[in-house]
């Protein structure tokens, strides 16, 4: 089953999630030692693989079971630094100190380098001192008066932050919520930073995300602004976190600059730790020289063809960003991602081992041997061997250097840029459809629509029309500006991923491009569908390309995801999150696969599958619409969230044709079961309504049906009478959020006959209409006036907790037999003014109203058994394919897991 079903991460193909064929000596270091089952808690349960660990810790430091663990430790390591200070003094202050002794002389540097008394520093002093001079305590009091580190740690140790908390020393120092220290990490950040801030106690709301540019790097002018803040408000930073590689854009933080600046704001009196996370990337600085020659960086035009794969150094200021990675405090690293080792490995490395200290966890039975006990270092305790040995066999062969791994990513960086140069240009005006990459094309900085077409002639003349001897030929000449590998440099992103989108034109000479964020976030929807795996079921070996998806949401990108929609001919400013499709080239191998035009050959295949995927185009099509009333017929539109035709809510009052009110008429006495009217024809609805206008008839044709007769009476002629509500649904007019405390429905009939439609204000939602409903409203208040000559009005049933209950259940025969919803239930009510237009959107409509109005009246409303509900048609896609849930796929494959095992015991018998 693994055989069949498993995703082909070996594969050329496979260009999705950080996934990618292991190395040889990786898997041959796991096997070994996976057969031993060493422990690497204690030397005395793994003396081999403790000592592979500790070899490892001499390149990467302390091994662990991924970069999550490794942030998090490093929080630990910077919260228990910050707060070391406070625990030494406290212990100096208090009348029974163990430290009371230590004399007024005891003097510290201070963050300004201001020599002074270590009592007499002021909480946001002791705050702010350097990590060295906080880790150079214990020897100072040790030279200075005879106190040896051992007895040192052992007398605060009910005063640290570990023992008491952090509560207790923020209560002395009388550091309050508002002082409470924070993290600064870019937006793009992974989600194991805020989850560390919650499990640290620092709450996650601390973890404080600084906007990105265009590339999605770190935006140091905001950095530099909140640091501004928090020095003049004395709020202590704990660390800023340099993302060297961010797992969605590639995106390197500038880090030389964030350390120049901590330099800067020390001098005025703050001081943090650096932090890099540089768990995807960190690798890559195996591509930079181990000497000194660092610091001129010089660009290689495309080096070794061994195999006709050339290498491709990366930028230069992504290059100075990597060497500065010596000058953190603390670094995270995955083995398991970019070093090709199994699952778990990852790795912390402090700049100072001193730091080691803040984080011991001792047991009895680990306390013999503790220089190599690697149990008490950190958050694990327990862990595999295994890990440890296949990244050190794997780091011994392969070699953590330009000749070794370096070799291998620049390889690997090659691959990336070809295909950023794919998506660049993979698209022309002529295309149905147009490709974006995230990361601009160097003609976009200046350059007119013209050049920038230019610039991608040239990209399909020079480079996808090439192959890898062709590209390395072709890289000569005087002018370096021409150079085919540096046009490659400057595409894509700072390392090895491409994120790129597109977006679909309507068909006609003029291939306007389609502006809504929502329709083209679904046409990617689709796509992605067809190249990745979604269920257990799917023919891994039949998908021709392998991507992710990722979200770029305006909260974290801001201005960046607003200019990606600009560029992708989309509106921007919208407020809505922009889905794009991520490509991770990991695979060395795959540059061998460049020669014979296999990037060209995945690039047609993701084009056929674009073009032949459907667009949610506003073509014409069929409508259908509930029907209610008696003296009056009114529609409600059966409206769909997923198809842009029928994304709007829509309620008319009609006139029936002879023949169709008697049909309809003989329905409503015959029939318990709703009754629907639906268009003979196909008709774009949107554009009809729009003819609609007093006194102009607007006519369509439709069918009268029901569940249990079907077609009752076909081709009648239905005449608009009025448009009570012509609203859309798309999600630029949606709320954010569904309605707490409340229900809201549209009121509308005649003076002596009203029905409700549901208020459709969130996607995924519920259709719920009634007709001829009853009110009961107090003091004898009469509305009949309003309903009708408003055009309707909103109740809101009250009391009915709309957000608790969404999501409602995918299907109607999935609803409770209790549901709320039925013939004969009454609610509490208030009656209000509609505040606006019939075709304007309901986006905070609601919030408006119950703020700025009084209702018209209170009261009960009570349900007739002209009631529908319906789940099924408003949430349904119908361009997708019909899945089977979670809990019948899991259920169908214990079966087999179950027959599997039936089948292994009766070998065993037989054996």
């Amino acid at each position: 089953m693994l055989g069949q079903h498993s995703v082909p991460f070996w594969s050329p193909r496979y260009q999705a999630h950080m996934c990618t064929d292991l190395s040889m000596p990786a898997l041959l270091g796991y096997f070994m030692t996976m057969v031993y089952n060493p422990n690497n808690v204690t030397l005395e349960a793994s003396p081999i693989s403790t000592v592979a660990e500790i070899e490892v810790g001499e390149q990467l430091s302390h091994i662990t079971c991924d970069g999550t663990v490794a942030n998090l430790e490093s929080m630990w390591v910077a919260r228990n630094l910050k707060y070391y200070p406070l625990s030494l003094r406290k212990a100096m202050d208090d009348i029974d100190g163990p430290l009371r002794f230590v004399p007024d002389t005891f003097s510290v540097r201070t963050c300004t380098n201001r020599l002074k008394s270590f009592r007499a520093l002021t909480p946001w002093e002791l705050l702010n001192l350097k990590l060295k001079t906080i880790l150079d305590i214990p020897a100072q009091l040790y030279r200075d008066y005879g106190i040896t580190p051992t007895w040192l740690q052992g007398a605060i140790n009910s005063y640290n932050i570990q023992t008491v908390g952090k509560g207790v020393l923020d209560n002395h120092f009388d550091i309050g919520d508002k002082d409470s220290p924070q993290y600064f990490v870019a937006a793009t950040r992974h989600y194991s930073w805020p989850k560390a801030g919650a499990i640290m106690g620092l709450g996650s709301e601390n973890v404080v995300s600084v906007d990105v540019d265009l590339a999605g790097r770190l935006n140091i002018d905001q950095l530099k602004a909140k640091l501004d803040h928090s020095l003049k408000n004395e709020r202590p930073v704990l660390a800023v976190v340099a993302v060297v590689g961010t797992t969605e854009e590639g995106a390197v933080d500038p880090l030389c600059k964030i350390l120049a600046l901590r330099q800067r704001f020390q001098a005025q009196g703050l001081s943090f730790i650096v932090h890099a996370d540089s768990a995807w990337s960190g690798y890559f600085a195996t591509m930079l020289p181990r000497d000194e020659s660092w610091a001129a960086l010089p660009g290689r035009d495309g080096g070794g063809v061994d195999g006709l794969v050339p290498d491709l150094s990366l930028r230069a200021e992504t290059q100075e960003d990597l060497c500065a990675l010596r000058y953190c405090d603390s670094v995270t690293v995955d083995p398991h991602k970019a070093g090709y080792i199994p699952y778990p490995a990852g790795a912390l490395a402090y700049r100072d081992g001193r730091i080691k200290s803040l984080v011991i966890w001792t047991a009895p039975y680990l306390s013999q041997g503790a220089e190599t006990s690697m149990g008490i270092n950190g958050v694990e305790g327990s862990k595999p061997g295994a890990s440890a040995v296949s990244t050190w066999l794997s780091h011994q062969c392969i070699g953590l250097d330009q000749k070794g791994y370096g070799a291998r990513l620049s390889e690997a960086c090659f691959t990336s840029s070809r295909f950023s140069a794919l998506w660049a240009a993979l698209s022309t005006p002529k295309y149905s459809f147009l490709c974006v990459p995230f990361n601009m094309l160097p003609s976009e900085a200046t350059g007119s629509e013209k050049e920038i077409e230019e610039e991608k002639q040239r990209i399909r003349d020079d480079i996808l029309s090439k192959t890898n001897a062709q590209i390395v030929k072709n890289n000569t000449g005087k002018d370096s500006a021409d150079k085919t590998m540096t046009l490659l440099r400057a595409l894509g992103s700072d390392i090895n991923i491409n994120l790129f989108a597109v977006n679909w034109r309507y068909p006609g000479p003029e291939g306007k491009l389609n502006t809504d964020v929502e329709e083209a976030n679904y046409f990617m929807t689709r796509i992605i569908k067809k190249l990745s795996v979604d269920s257990p079921d799917d023919a891994t070996t039949t998908i021709p390309l392998y991507l992710t998806p990722a979200l770029l949401e305006p909260d974290v990108y801001g201005e960046c995801v607003e200019n990606y929609k600009k560029r992708l001919g989309l509106e921007p400013d919208t407020g809505e999150s922009l889905m794009v499709f991520r490509n991770v080239v990991m695979s060395p191998l795959a540059s061998f696969s460049t020669n014979d035009n296999f990037i060209n050959m995945l690039g047609n295949s993701f084009k056929c599958i674009v073009e032949k995927e459907k667009r949610n185009e506003d073509a014409p099509d069929y409508h259908s619409f509930w029907i209610h009333g008696a003296e009056q017929v009114f529609l409600s539109y059966r409206s769909m969230f997923n198809i842009a035709k029928h994304r709007q809510q829509v309620i008319l009052g009609v006139e029936l044709d002879e023949a169709g009110k008697t049909a309809y008429d003989e329905l409503v006495g015959n029939t318990d079961g709703e009754i629907v009217l639906k268009t003979s024809h196909k008709l774009n609805l949107e554009s009809h309504l729009k003819k609609f206008a007093p006194g102009k008839s607007v006519v369509f044709l439709g069918n009268l049906t029901t569940k249990s007769n079907g077609v009752v009476a076909s081709d009648i002629t239905v005449k608009i009478a009025s448009v009570i509500k012509n609203r859309p649904l798309n999600r630029h007019a949606q709320d954010d959020s569904y309605p707490t405390g409340f229900m809201p429905f549209y009121l509308y009939g005649t003076a002596t006959e009203q029905h409700i439609d549901h208020v459709l204000l969130q996607a995924p939602n519920i259709s719920l209409t009634a007709g001829n409903v009853t009110l009961g409203l107090q003091d004898g208040v009469d509305i009949s006036t309003a309903v009708v000559e408003k055009r309707g009005v909103i109740v809101t049933l009250e009391g009915i907790q709309e957000a608790a209950m969404q999501p409602f259940p995918d299907t109607n025969d999935a609803l409770p037999a209790e549901f709320f919803f039925q013939p004969g239930c009454e609610f509490e009510v208030k009656v209000w003014d509609d505040p606006r237009s019939p075709t304007e959107s309901t986006r905070n409509m609601l919030a408006e109203m119950r703020d700025k109005q009084q209702p018209l009246a209170k009261g009960t409303l009570r349900l007739g058994n002209d009631v529908v509900v319906d789940v099924d048609k408003i949430n349904r896609d119908p361009y997708g394919e019909v899945a089977e849930s979670d809990e019948t796929c899991v259920s169908r494959w214990r079966e087999r897991f179950s027959r599997i095992g039936k089948e292994l015991s009766a070998f065993d018998d037989s054996c």
